[in-house]
């Protein structure tokens, strides 16, 4: 099995989840600044233990992102061990509350643009593409005074963030999410905006609200830098029907439309009818001003990413409960699937699946930003992780996306494995969650040294990269 070429090998992270330095260097608080951590020691605890907030900081409580793994003053050591792996793409996000700390000021913050410009020139001096997440789950808390979200001047403030990113660094990246896991406002609110209500009026006027701004952000990338590539980012909820029941096929399709009318939103541009008519149902009214019609088609996105963990079971009575940001209980378990510590399905083979469904749904390139496993690793006396687990659960799933591009004809751009270095969990807020292929030494309440750490799945991750998917071997 070998990859195409320029296939854009790498991993991914998030500021909020990596940087720490919550306050260094003009930073203001954001969404994830007031997220704790969860409420047991219990590894399973996602399953019904979701992340409080407190919504302003509380004196003698531990807030994973404040130091997080301290990339902000780590982030030399960081990149020189991506390009050590082989990295040709590196996908992380700008924390929005770094560049404008209440979200609304007239100029931005030149401390905080100064560290990344420090982060892009590394990357590329060691030859790492950058792809940027203008917004990843760390909307500024100075934003809340107007609803954040609920309010359409949030579009506009995220307008002239984005406009700042992008003629910052015009020329140097090409590549570029709006907003991370979009659909996410139909699940954890508060994590994906700043919203904290139930209320459906209230999270599909926030979400039309992100759409809006998506749409003007890629118009903007085209204009400022025709060579810009604008892509948008779903959360991967999929679910196969529990039965060949016909009502537990359409209890299926129900559940998928409340997640894939984001991406036809971003992807053809304009509601899909099936929205529509379960708006009107619902009563719900959207904001909608004249010319917003011509904003959505003219901000259509240039290719597809989405993160890939699980697949769901649904039926004529899913129940849709949250449990975690991507474990939700529908009711409904696989009994074909084996699962992760933390409760989730293991599906190799539904990531192929995956690839073929949003191919022929939307024709544009895709690409796998997010994929991995969260686990408990041991360093053993001599300071050596051995996770092999991890390395199974990877090489599975790449081997499953070289079928898709190699035998059904899918253009996938690249793969960006989630966590490449271990950081905080945004489900869980835990460091024993871990995702990486550099281990951190780090604890749930914040102990540790930070030092870093190559697991056996670096050395395995490099070879893949080395080989572009050739040393994959073929299954038997």
């Amino acid at each position: 099995m070998r990859f195409p070429e320029n296939f854009l090998w790498g991993g991914a992270t998030a500021a909020n989840q990596c940087e720490g330095a919550y306050i260094q260097g003009g930073k203001g608080l954001c969404t994830a600044d007031v997220m704790l951590a969860g409420k047991s020691n219990d590894y399973s605890f996602s399953r019904g233990n979701p992340r409080d907030v407190t919504k302003k900081i509380e004196d003698g409580i531990y807030y994973p992102s404040h130091v997080a793994i301290d990339h902000y003053h780590h982030m030399r050591e960081d990149v020189e061990l991506f390009a050590e792996m082989g990295f040709k793409c590196y996908r992380f996000s700008i924390a929005w509350s770094r560049i404008f700390p209440q979200g609304d000021e007239e100029l931005p913050n030149e401390e905080g643009l100064r560290f990344y410009d420090q982060l892009i020139d590394l990357l590329l001096e060691h030859h790492i593409e950058p792809l940027i997440t203008m917004s990843h789950f760390e909307t500024p808390l100075g934003l809340l005074k107007y609803g954040s979200w609920k309010n359409r001047k949030t579009v506009e403030f995220f307008c002239k963030y984005a406009k700042v990113l992008l003629e910052r660094y015009k020329g140097k990246v090409h590549y570029w999410l709006t907003f991370n896991e979009i659909n996410a406002m139909s699940l954890q609110p508060w994590m994906a905006g700043g919203i904290d209500s139930s209320d459906e009026t209230v999270r599909m006027t926030a979400a039309y609200h992100q759409l809006l701004a998506s749409a003007k952000a890629v118009a903007m990338a085209h204009e400022i830098d025709p060579e810009n590539q604008v892509g948008m980012m779903y959360s991967g909820h999929f679910a196969y029907p529990s039965s060949p029941d016909p009502r537990d096929v359409q209890g299926t399709f129900d559940f998928m439309h409340k997640m894939l009318f984001y991406c036809d939103v971003q992807c053809r541009g304009y509601y899909p009818s099936y929205k529509v008519r379960e708006l009107e149902r619902d009563r719900i009214k959207l904001p909608v001003e004249p010319g917003d019609e011509e904003i959505l088609k003219a901000g259509k996105v240039d290719f597809f990413s989405f993160s890939y963990y699980l697949t769901h079971v649904t039926g004529k009575d899913t129940k849709g409960a949250i449990r975690g940001l991507n474990g939700i209980d529908t009711g409904y378990k696989n009994p074909y699937l084996k699962e992760s510590e933390w409760g989730w399905p293991v599906n190799p083979m539904g990531l192929r699946h995956i690839l073929n469904f949003f191919w022929e749904r939307y024709q544009l390139p895709l690409m796998v930003v997010e994929n991995g496993l969260g686990a408990v690793d041991v360093v053993e006396e001599d300071g050596s992780i051995h996770d092999d687990y991890r390395i199974q659960y990877l090489e599975e799933h790449i081997r499953e996306m070289g079928k898709a591009i190699e035998l059904d004809g899918v253009k996938v751009m690249g793969y960006t494995a989630w966590g490449c270095i271990d950081l905080i969990a945004a489900s869980t807020g835990q460091m024993s969650k871990r995702y990486g292929f550099i281990h951190v030494d780090l604890d749930d309440e914040g102990n540790g040294t930070l030092k870093r750490r190559r697991k056996d799945s670096f050395w395995w991750y490099k070879k893949v990269i080395e080989t572009d998917g050739e040393s994959i071997e073929e299954e038997e």
